[in-house]
């Protein structure tokens, strides 16, 4: 059985603002608006999951390099 392949961050934000655009037009069936909304908060949260992920690796690099770091 092949494994399927994972979408990179782009491909994730791309289809997240594809559902949310379907979402909006209000030409949805509420099935489909539910199935939607639960498909885009996945993918928001494995979005802003790999940011997270991204800013820690940036903060180490930095942390490595001796400059100062400013949390916000």
């Amino acid at each position: 059985m092949a494994k399927k392949e994972e979408k990179n961050f782009e491909e994730k934000l791309e289809e997240l603002e594809k559902l949310v655009k379907e979402i909006e037009s209000g030409e949805v069936p509420l099935e489909e608006v539910i199935e939607k909304f639960n498909q885009a908060m996945v993918l928001a949260n494995e979005c802003d999951k790999k940011l997270k992920d991204a800013t820690k690796a940036v903060q180490k690099i930095i942390n490595e390099n001796g400059e100062e770091v400013s949390e916000n």
